[in-house]
């Protein structure tokens, strides 16, 4: 059911529809005298158990009223005191049109506080509607959308408590649109938030609409709070919330508001491609991490299943699947067995379906998840026990299992590695991750930047100043370069010394290079002597053992535009070496400088046999 999610209040239509306030209100007396409103369904994903978890209803006036559009039916609604009215009248159709349709998973309804808060507005009949229709509680999320000011708090929580005493779960709907959303969520404590398109629009290609989504997922694991990031409409937006870790997703790249939406969620996923160039978790194949273990039907008596876990002394969980082999449920040894305790409970239950005792809350991932990312999933999820067991699918039918503490095994293990190949100092990845993300790089074709970084006069300010504040500005260098990448994307590695590596992405990377030269340059201030600082110089004895007059630390940047066409005709030593390469260019302009080589001109400029051999590349690009 939609309600208004528009950034502020809307009262009537304009002058220009031609319609008056009195024809407005006649439109909306038809449409709820005769039951007018079309019911539409948006499919909500879990992009881990790669299925339809619900749907979000949302309402259309009639197509030829003007009172089509939600933003117009409910503001004159508001407008005119009948809100609670209208919002009724949307439960009935969309309760009406999933029932009929048999629609798998969670119904989410909107719900405005200003109704709840209405005198008029009398509670259970909502209940009233699911028991005519057949519908559990338990499968009906009210969402809460907020469009005006709610002080009222306290009669609000008395609202939605009587909406969880009824078996209702709770949504805070458009999370940072609101006027006071992040006190709803403190004081109210939804099971859901959903937030707001404008944090996804273009998340892809904005570092602080991330830290806020990365901040809300912290929020949510912390209150047992399910994210739901809605409004998605590119495939860039999708993958990089795959890797932050949201797991359940909804907009218009997924499917479209329908009347009859589809109830399987494998086509309406998109094929994606991984994002990260660092080569950590990411490389794992969970496939390391799969036990093949045999699993039951939902029609399986429970009988059978106790037998199988005595049976096998080691098996702590059985997966129950439907008919398509799809994961619908887990039974764990220990929750069977205490279940199993109470009086009676073994002659009561050993006949029944096991889909009386199994647990729907469980973790399904696909075996083409990155370790990093299953990782993320189980730690956002409060209730997972580390005795306890994980599905895992491919293409949503039901594979094997694996265990919670395999994966916190293999993650320790991989950070004991990185910090085996980190330099010492700035703990960045060294030579080896270095050249394992070129390798990486080539082999998933993607148009990306490597960018050498070396900071001019350094020898001579190590000479003058001492290693120890040397060691300070190389500090300062790996801090700034931190700050100009994005983990879920870009790479930056310290070959040594006062060299590092820097992968960026395709878009706005000058401006990032730009943003980290001035970044340098306004941090090094503070390790220059007052006199250097104001000469704008230093001067120190030179290679030959002259002295020499030096500028101040700056940047040199050799850079590779990677183009995808040229990854088939290169491999990672030659890649470095066209870094390097690019690098010497840019140390001969005196300053900051950055110097650009095109892979694709250079390759078509010369011959195969100019190309750089393994042999001529730098010793830290060596395999």
């Amino acid at each position: 059911m939609a309600l208004v999610k528009e950034s502020g209040p809307v009262l009537f239509l304009s002058t220009e529809t031609a319609m008056t306030m009195t024809e407005q209100l006649n439109a909306l007396s038809s449409i709820l005298a005769q039951n007018g409103l079309h019911s539409l369904f948006q499919p909500i994903i879990s992009l881990s158990e790669r299925r339809i978890i619900g749907y979000e209803a949302l309402s259309r006036g009639p197509s030829n009223s003007p009172l089509h559009s939600p933003i117009n039916l409910f503001a004159v609604a508001r407008q005119a005191g009948r809100l609670s009215e209208l919002e009724m009248l949307c439960r009935l159709s969309a309760c009406r049109r999933f029932s009929d349709q048999k629609l798998p998973g969670k119904l989410f309804l909107n719900v405005s506080p200003e109704s709840l808060l209405e005198p008029t507005h009398q509670p259970g009949r909502t209940l009233k509607l699911l028991q005519d229709f057949g519908i559990d509680p338990s499968n009906v999320v009210i969402e809460l959308t907020e469009q005006t000011p709610t002080d009222d708090f306290q009669l609000l929580q008395n609202a939605l408590h009587h909406y969880r005493a009824m078996g209702f779960s709770i949504a805070l709907d458009d999370l940072g649109a609101g006027y006071s959303s992040l006190r709803l969520w403190s004081e109210l404590r939804p099971d859901y938030v959903k937030i707001d398109r404008h944090f996804i629009d273009g998340i892809h290609q904005d570092g602080l609409k991330r830290e806020f989504v990365g901040s809300i997922l912290q929020i949510a694991k912390a209150s047992r709070a399910l994210v739901i990031a809605e409004g998605i409409e590119l495939p860039e937006e999708l993958a990089v919330l795959t890797e932050m870790g949201v797991d359940l997703v909804q907009g218009y790249l997924l499917c479209r508001p329908q009347e009859q939406p589809p109830q399987e969620a494998r086509t309406l996923l998109p094929k994606l491609e991984p994002t990260s160039m660092a080569l950590n978790e990411e490389a794992s194949d969970l496939g390391a991490l799969l036990s093949v273990q045999p699993a039951v039907a939902l029609s399986t008596p429970t009988a059978d299943v106790l037998e199988a876990f005595r049976r096998q002394a080691n098996l702590n969980s059985v997966a129950v699947l439907d008919e398509h082999n799809h994961p619908c449920g887990i039974v764990h040894r220990h929750s069977l067995s205490e279940a199993l305790l109470k009086p009676f409970a073994t002659e009561l239950f050993a006949r029944k379906p096991i889909s009386r005792l199994m647990s729907n809350d469980f973790l399904a991932v696909e075996l083409s998840q990155s370790l990093q990312q299953v990782s993320r999933l189980l730690t956002s999820r409060a209730r997972q026990r580390i005795e306890e067991d994980f599905i895992i699918t491919q293409q949503g039918r039901y594979l094997g299992l694996g265990r919670v503490i395999d994966v916190l095994k293999l993650i320790t293990e991989l950070k004991i590695q990185q910090a085996r190949h980190a330099n010492p100092l700035t703990l960045l990845p060294g030579n080896v991750p270095i050249q394992q993300c070129l390798t990486r790089l080539l082999q998933q074709a993607r148009e990306s930047v490597i960018c050498y970084v070396d900071i001019d006069s350094f020898k001579p300010f190590n000479d003058i100043y001492g290693y120890g504040r040397g060691d300070e500005v190389l500090l300062c260098l790996a801090q700034c370069l931190n700050e100009r990448v994005d983990p879920s994307r870009d790479f930056v590695g310290h070959i040594g010394g006062d060299d590092f590596l820097l992968v960026l992405g395709e878009e706005d990377w000058r401006k990032r290079l730009n943003q980290l030269l001035d970044d340098f340059q306004n941090q090094c201030r503070r390790f220059y002597r007052a006199e250097h600082l104001e000469a704008g110089c230093f001067i120190a004895s030179n290679r030959q053992g002259q002295r020499q007059e030096f500028p101040l630390l700056s940047l040199s940047i050799g850079v590779v535009h990677l183009k995808p066409e040229s990854c088939g005709r290169l491999d990672a030593p030659q890649l470095a070496e066209l870094a390097s390469q690019a690098k010497h260019h840019a140390k001969n302009v005196p300053g900051y400088s950055i110097h650009v080589i095109d892979s694709e001109t250079i390759i078509a400029a010369a011959a195969d046999s100019a190309l750089p051999e393994a042999d001529a590349a730098p010793a830290w690009a060596k395999p």
